[in-house]
């Protein structure tokens, strides 16, 4: 039997295993190279991106909250500051079980219902993982009793916050404003101006007044601390500090003391006052009554306060002296008598006989004047003095509505002032163009009649009021209302008080000037409307009173205080400046339901002047009897 012989053909062996060989080292090369191209991508092309992710991990960054700048008064008064505190602060987003949770920390600090109202609030203003304050202001014991219990409570935890103070509370409290928490629009509006990183750490913002109006001098600028952190999220160790720049301090032109003053003599009346400085347009007194309790608002107001502040029939949440639009009444005269001899309707010797009322031609309804009567024989300067209705409403119908438009304009009446405070209104000076295009209606020789003592249509802001005054007492030469005399800047011990130039020069006649304004001051003399007022001064002022009515009268019914409601009485004005010769300081009051200007605004205003010229405040001024120098 043969044997079979099998023949290996060795080359094609070799040949094929080196060839799976090559294949085996060309995919281990392959992957090699896809490892090392990953190296390289990660380690050179990607290196910042992730040592910056691997830093974020080690290292965080811890904002540093600014010290909010400082507000005072022109003698260096504080009217806002700060305080250190601890504040209990909740972070929604760590915490399982709120409710069970904050009935928890009840047991160790004292929590009221007004603070969980609060809360729920903020938490419903806030996004879930920014840290709340369930109680602000906690004593030294409530922080001891907390710290022992701390490992009990994840995302609670005690701060220490610089908390903002108002401790002249509701007799600045238009002014100053309040600052309050960040809620979502204001980090929107932060966000568009592109300051929203200035902010992180930073619980409040200015909500209104000076403290609303200068935020971005007051915040100051945020520093940031790089800490390095371990596994657990605790810090090891600052690796580097930027420290943070205080708020620049706030120098008002207000005096507190004025203010003080202004305040207390308003006695319960509702109103406002603003005394401007018309040499520069400082404003030394800015008062809305009622006011209210800025600190209220600073960590978010209970229920119960907002609820009382918001339906009280009193309004304290209304900046009158701002904006409160009110009518001008008899005020507007001297303004008036300036306009019917600058555009030649009437003559310093121009007489009428007043019998009481005037009546257009060709009409039977009678535009009464304030005294049964008339006051017979009137010039201009006794119509100011005796303030006559009927002597404007002629020369209102001479003049015309535009031509009294574009006069008193130039006093800033329908206009803003353009004082440093947001939230002005702009009254209104009426035109025939206005009232078409408010109306669609044409207007009537009867709105001119109404228009020339200060009614009908036209509306004024004390803020403007006292402008005009100011503009009349200067000769004509306005200089925009501003609040804030000085910025300190952070670091600096001192900066000089910046010099103003004036925006409005009208050019009046020093004739026309002389002679209303001679005119305001026999007002406050025997047989003017605030004679009363005037008695005793021991320097010249100059003043014009104003009744504004409330509710209109019926033709040929009198007008009678005491049968109407207390809310349905006219509002007192009067407006004035002194020393009549060289004006230091040029005001306007308003007393809200007040009845005449003579009576009730005119001494408020005296006793303002007495202490702003001669540094004390006056005795109570006797009441005015039931005579013609009450009215107005």
């Amino acid at each position: 039997m043969k044997r079979r012989v099998e023949l290996k053909n060795t080359q094609r062996e070799i040949y094929y295993f080196r060839l799976r060989l090559a294949l085996c080292l060309g995919f281990v090369l392959l992957l090699l190279f896809i490892l090392l191209a990953r190296f390289v991508y990660l380690q050179v092309i990607k290196h910042d991106h992730y040592q910056t992710l691997a830093e974020s991990n080690r290292i965080s960054i811890v904002p540093i909250v600014p010290n909010r700048g400082l507000i005072l008064d022109r003698n260096g008064v504080v009217l806002a500051h700060n305080y250190s505190g601890y504040t209990l602060e909740i972070t929604p987003s760590k915490v399982d079980k709120l409710d069970a949770t904050i009935d928890q920390l009840a047991e160790l600090v004292d929590i009221q219902p007004k603070d969980r109202k609060r809360f729920k609030k903020l938490l419903a203003e806030s996004r879930n993982f920014e840290s709340l304050p369930i109680r602000n202001r906690l004593s030294d014991e409530e922080v001891a009793r907390f710290a022992a219990q701390r490992y009990r409570f994840p995302g609670v935890e005690i701060k220490a916050r610089l908390f903002r103070e108002y401790p002249y509370r509701e007799r600045t409290s238009h002014l100053i404003g309040y600052i309050g928490r960040i809620n979502t629009n204001d980090m929107k509006k932060l966000e568009d101006e592109e300051e929203a990183a200035n902010y992180r750490g930073s619980d409040h913002i200015g909500k209104t007044g000076i403290e609303q109006s200068y935020e971005r001098e007051l915040h100051g600028t945020t520093g940031f601390e790089q800490v390095e952190v371990d596994a657990g999220g605790r810090g090891v160790r600052v690796l580097s500090r930027t420290p943070p720049v205080s708020g620049n301090n706030l120098v008002l032109s207000l005096d507190a003391k004025l203010q003080e003053v202004a305040e207390q003599a308003f006695g319960n009346y509702r109103g406002a006052l603003v005394a401007i400085d018309p040499n520069n347009g400082e404003v030394l007194a800015f008062v809305s009554r009622p006011g209210y309790d800025p600190n209220l608002f600073i960590d978010g107001i209970d229920e119960q306060n907002w609820n009382e502040l918001n339906n009280s029939p009193d309004v304290p949440l209304n900046n009158r002296a701002l904006r409160g639009q009110y009518p001008l009444g008899s005020t507007i005269k001297p303004f008036m008598a300036l306009a019917g001899l600058h555009y030649k309707k009437r003559s310093p010797s121009y007489t009428i006989s007043d019998p009481g009322y005037f009546t257009l031609p060709g009409s039977s309804h009678q535009f009464r004047d304030w005294k049964k009567g008339g006051h017979g024989s009137v010039d201009m300067f006794k119509s100011i003095v005796v303030s006559c209705d009927t002597y404007y409403y002629g020369l209102a119908v001479e003049l015309g509505i535009d031509n009294m438009f574009n006069f008193l304009s130039q006093f800033g009446f329908g206009k803003k002032t353009g004082v440093d405070m947001e939230g002005e209104t702009q009254g209104l000076m009426p035109s025939q163009e206005w009232k078409q295009k408010r109306y669609k209606q044409k207007w009537y020789v009867g709105d001119t009649v109404s228009a020339g003592i200060g009614q009908g249509y036209d509306l004024a802001t004390p803020m403007q009021l006292a402008y005009a005054t100011a503009i009349l007492a200067n000769n004509g030469v306005g200089y925009r209302p501003h609040l804030v005399r000085q910025v300190q800047r952070s670091g600096s011990n001192a900066t000089p008080v910046p010099q103003v130039q004036p925006e409005v020069n009208m050019n009046l006649n020093p004739e026309h000037l002389a002679l209303v304004k001679n005119a305001m001051v026999a007002v406050m003399q025997p047989g003017g409307t605030a004679a009363q007022a005037g008695s005793g001064a021991p320097y010249a002022f100059a003043g014009k009173t104003g009744t504004a009515q409330v509710v209109g009268m019926k033709q040929g019914e009198k007008y009678d205080e005491s049968r109407l409601q207390e809310r349905h009485r006219d509002h007192a004005l009067f407006i004035g400046f002194a020393p009549a010769d060289q004006p230091r300081i040029a005001l306007a009051v308003l007393a809200e339901n007040g009845g005449h200007g003579g009576s009730t605004a005119a001494p408020i205003a005296r006793k303002v002047l007495d202490y702003y010229l001669l540094g004390k405040v006056p005795q109570p001024l006797p009441t005015v009897s039931d005579t013609e120098e009450e009215h107005d």
